[in-house]
């Protein structure tokens, strides 16, 4: 199947005692266009599984495949590549880099193949034009506000255009109007990309603006009334 494949994923943390089970046999499908929230208290796991579908970490048991491949069969160089050409993240802290632009932080995915090329960088200003930021490519992060280095990063995330955008908190660190207006364009851009996206958080109103909603219960995902 082509898309995002979970199948009975369990991940399980050493202790001195019993391990820690965070997630228990744990299943998600989705294919091109389509996404999803995440919701549950902290520590259930939410952030856990993020990191496995994003190949941060490996699962106990189970597998996770993308458009068919298991990333997880990869050697570590091969698995980064995978993640970089594959994969975007938006994080709650924009983890932009001060020292860079706008346009320089949005292009820093594509360095991992050398120099970005005349295509990559039209490509990252096109995604800054689109979060509305075609202004102020060369403003540094310290000269944007919270929700603009926000949008940074969600242009960043794109800028490789990855089948998986993974979003953990992406609002968490906005006031409620900022917050709204992040994750209405994050969604906008996922589906005029025609990317799967993933969104872990808090809010019930970034939850609603997608069009699956799941709850993290016992290290499960069970389906919330749509």
């Amino acid at each position: 199947m082509s898309g995002l494949v979970v199948e009975s994923v369990t991940k399980q943390f050493p202790t001195r005692g019993e391990p820690l089970v965070v997630l228990r046999e744990t299943s998600l499908r989705l294919t091109a266009g389509q996404n999803v929230a995440i919701l549950g208290p902290s520590g259930s796991g939410k952030s856990t599984l993020l990191h496995l579908l994003g190949t941060l970490d490996r699962p106990t048991s189970g597998t996770v495949e993308l458009d068919g491949q298991d990333p997880f069969k990869l050697d570590e160089p091969q698995l980064a590549r995978f993640r970089n050409r594959h994969i975007g993240f938006v994080f709650q802290d924009h983890h932009l880099l001060p020292q860079l632009s706008a346009l320089e932080n949005v292009l820093l995915p594509t360095i991992a193949d050398g120099r970005p090329d005349a295509t990559e960088l039209q490509r990252a200003k096109e995604l800054l034009n689109r979060v509305g930021l075609g202004e102020r490519m060369d403003h540094r992060p310290a000269e944007l506000s919270g929700g603009e280095r926000q949008r940074v990063g969600v242009a960043r995330a794109l800028v490789r255009q990855p089948k998986l955008l993974l979003a953990d908190e992406p609002t968490g660190n906005l006031d409620r109007q900022s917050g709204l207006s992040v994750g209405r364009l994050l969604v906008e851009l996922q589906q005029q990309e025609n990317a799967m996206l993933v969104v872990v958080t808090h809010s019930p109103e970034l939850a609603n603006l997608l069009d699956q909603r799941y709850e993290l219960v016992d290290g499960t995902l069970e389906p919330q009334n749509q």
